[in-house]
């Protein structure tokens, strides 16, 4: 289902995400997508929009019950709006690793019962390392998909699915971040759950 859909990734989602793994540099990372659960049925090139990103773990990668705590705390929140999890990205820990592992796929399996169109991002590490040191300009994620054979497979190679920043000026905002050391007040919600005075909805992250 998801080899002929568009995803859209907001500039707000993409940088949360982007932060996230910086913030944690030696350590995997994974968040919820979020975006508007309705797409229409009869588009012949339906489009998921991918508007929020909510940091999830920095430790505690493909647990499960935290999972579930999470996406129950985030119906509760976004439920009324009509924006639910459309997705979920992952960022590994070591440098030179760009599979997509067995506990993302896992999660991403999950994901995908609650929306079969659902989009697993995965950041590209050297590719955020070139955008620190000011070089890089290419999108630092990586989409896939399930297919029909239920394997996540990477986007683009067959010509289907197809990732865009909704903002093409993004990166230039991320590096603005990168800069000022943004990344250190993100919060995730494992740092929630530590304290709960910390906001996993990061409401001051751009301010």
């Amino acid at each position: 289902m998801g080899a002929e859909c568009r995803y859209e990734l907001s500039q707000t989602a993409y940088i949360k995400l982007a932060l996230h793994a910086l913030k944690h540099p030696s350590s995997p990372v994974n968040g919820l997508l979020l975006g508007p659960l309705q797409t229409p049925a009869f588009a012949a090139d339906p489009t998921v929009v991918v508007s929020d990103a909510v940091p999830l773990s920095h430790s505690q990668i493909g647990l499960l019950p935290s999972l579930e705590l999470a996406l129950i705390q985030v119906e509760e929140h976004f439920g009324g709006e009509g924006v639910g999890v459309v997705g979920y990205y992952h960022a590994n820990e070591r440098f030179d690793d760009a599979e997509l592992g067995s506990a993302a796929r896992k999660i991403g399996d999950h994901i995908f019962r609650y929306f079969p169109r659902a989009a697993v991002l995965l950041l590209d590490n050297r590719k955020l390392e070139e955008l620190v040191k000011g070089k890089g300009r290419d999108p630092v994620v990586q989409l896939y998909t399930r297919d029909s054979s239920k394997s996540w497979r990477q986007a683009g190679s067959d010509g289907g699915s197809q990732l865009v920043l909704k903002e093409p000026s993004a990166n230039v905002v991320l590096m603005d971040y990168i800069s000022t050391k943004k990344w250190q007040e993100i919060v995730d919600f494992d740092d929630h759950l530590d304290d709960i005075s910390k906001d996993w909805l990061n409401p001051d992250i751009f301010k």
